[in-house]
């Protein structure tokens, strides 16, 4: 008898080991499934839009027609000619070449751009050789420099001011 329950206890004692590490995996898997869960809850509620209070759809026509109003009240535009300068670079000589048209606030500030037009143009190539292919690549380089030249030029005139610039041609070689 003392040898039948010897037998049984060895044969119980593997039947344990195997039930914990049962229990042991199914309690890892568990951990890992809560913590994407977590996870994933965490990213939807810190990257949640502040403009989710409108369906999407009223928030596009929205958007549209402030484009669409934007792009009707257009000002008077005043084209200058093409303007090719050298850009900064160490190794390769690089230059633009570009068309610049500028949206005024008013008609009457076309007389003042008329007579201040050397000025204007040479405010333009020195911003415009200054920069590097690496500032200017970039559609946020694109932004910047328009910025950079409608300030300028905006700090030389006196009867209104420039709205927007547009390039109209673009080209680095």
């Amino acid at each position: 008898m003392a040898e039948e329950k010897e037998n049984q206890e060895v044969e119980q004692e593997p039947k344990k080991e195997g039930g914990n590490k049962l229990l042991l995996i199914v309690i890892i898997v568990l951990l890992l499934l809560l913590l994407v869960i977590g996870g994933l809850v965490a990213y939807f509620l810190l990257s949640g839009n502040d403009d989710t209070q409108q369906p999407p759809q009223q928030q596009q026509k929205i958007e549209k027609k402030h484009k669409v109003d934007s792009m009707t009240e257009i000002g008077p535009i005043y084209p200058l000619d093409p303007f090719v300068v050298n850009l900064v670079s160490p190794n390769a000589d690089r230059y633009l070449k570009c068309k610049i048209d500028l949206e005024l606030d008013s008609p009457d500030l076309q007389k003042e751009i008329d007579k201040k037009l050397p000025a204007i143009r040479d405010l333009i190539i020195q911003i415009l050789s200054s920069k590097s292919v690496e500032e200017i690549q970039t559609a946020k380089g694109k932004q910047k420099l328009k910025e950079e030249i409608k300030r300028k030029i905006n700090e030389i005139l006196t009867t209104g001011e420039i709205k927007n610039v547009y390039f109209t041609e673009f080209v680095v070689q």
